[in-house]
């Protein structure tokens, strides 16, 4: 394969396991186990000593093509599937930390993030601090000796901030800690973590990587060192949040459009974000590809685009939020996002309603607050169906 291909080539031509039958898409791989040839090799596979596919726990080679697809286009060394999103977080942190360890992590995270931390990690002794996502200082004053990983999302959800990966790697390399970064929102074609410094890198694929709102998955990258046997592979392989074979074909076949995919919702999403913006009972937008955007300046730099989602805060609170949400035809009422459908919802009710209001508080999640996913219909009518709550 040739050096530098562009990340739009690399998705269509990386992660190609063909059969003795050469078919030209990849095939399925849909069994629970493997055959070895003898005993011998079926003692050398479970050692170690030769690579190999025993168990779809595991090993299945649909999975893997997918692994080295992701691999490929987020410059990491390897990969490591899950079955969804929130899987790939819980095998990351349980296959690097320990009991007595310590996290920095943004305040501004998606919900079921924030109670895994919160909820789970907690019992275990893992305890989680929670600091501004744009304030490095803030970020510096809660590293403890026993601070292990920073964890973030940029663009973070719901409010689109921008973290500074760049400075924020110096500040955790410098404490001897790992930098994770959820690149759920902008995807190897708008922004490339590990480049930028990061250690970690984890999708949802269920999102953009999919793209059509098909099927659950999650990814885990970075180096070897961190994903394998020691690692993030190391509890997969025990505690089994695994990736299905069919889920990583069609999210293989999703990746083949992803460039055009993320083109098209991040220039309707400007659209829509500009239309917004002008609104007068809209109250702010956030969207990173706007100049009135806090963090304008650094998404600009780190990223390519300012992405396709748009959160907006509408005047009125509760009630005028769910006017709009209630009085659209068109766009699809769900808390899931990255379809090319568009996709509306609530925040304070649903993605992060499982959080107390003081984290909300903290984050800035209002009751007058909607993210909508704009999704790759005419922006134009997702606007009309929009205005009828609006107006």
């Amino acid at each position: 394969m040739p050096d530098q291909l562009k990340p739009e080539t690399l998705a269509l031509r990386t992660g190609i396991n063909r059969s003795q039958f050469n078919e030209h898409s990849e095939p399925i791989y849909l069994t629970s186990s493997f055959v070895f040839d003898n005993a011998a090799q079926a003692a050398a596979r479970f050692s170690g000593e030769e690579s190999g596919n025993i168990y779809s726990r595991f090993t299945n080679p649909t999975v893997t093509a997918l692994e080295e697809r992701l691999s490929a286009m987020e410059s990491a060394e390897t990969c490591v599937a899950t079955s969804t999103g929130m899987s790939a977080i819980l095998s990351c942190v349980m296959g690097l930390l320990s009991a007595g360890d310590h996290i920095v992590a943004s305040q501004s995270l998606f919900g079921a993030t924030v109670n895994l931390f919160n909820n789970i990690l907690k019992k275990f002794d893992v305890e989680t601090t929670y600091v501004s996502a744009t304030d490095i200082s803030a970020w510096e004053a809660a590293i403890k000796p026993n601070t292990k990983l920073f964890f973030l999302e940029t663009p973070s959800n719901p409010l689109t901030e921008i973290s500074d990966i760049s400075a924020l790697a110096t500040v955790a390399k410098k404490a001897g800690a790992w930098l994770a970064v959820d690149n759920c929102f902008c995807t190897p074609i708008l922004q490339k973590p590990l480049d930028l410094g990061a250690d970690i890198v984890i999708h949802s694929a269920t999102k953009y990587l999919d793209g059509q709102g098909r099927v659950l998955g999650g990814a885990v990258l970075g180096r070897r060192d961190l994903m394998m046997e020691g690692g993030v592979y190391g509890f997969l392989r025990t505690a089994g949040p695994t990736l299905s074979a069919f889920n990583a074909w069609v999210i293989l076949k999703g990746l083949e459009t992803l460039k055009v995919r993320m083109d098209a919702h991040s220039k309707n999403a400007m659209l829509m974000a500009q239309w917004l913006e002008a609104h007068p009972n809209v109250e702010r937008i956030f969207y990173p590809g706007l100049p009135s955007h806090p963090q304008y300046e650094l998404a600009r730099r780190q990223q390519s685009t300012g992405g396709g989602i748009v959160t907006f805060e509408v005047k009125g609170g509760k009630d005028a939020a769910w006017r709009v949400i209630d009085n659209t035809k068109l766009v699809s009422i769900t808390a899931n996002l990255g379809d090319v459908k568009t996709t509306l919802t609530h925040p304070a009710t649903t993605t992060h309603g499982r959080i107390s209001q003081q984290a909300r508080d903290a984050a800035g999640i209002t009751d007058g607050l909607l993210r909508i996913a704009v999704g790759l219909e005419a922006v134009e009518d997702i606007q009309v169906d929009l205005a009828r709550g609006l107006g």
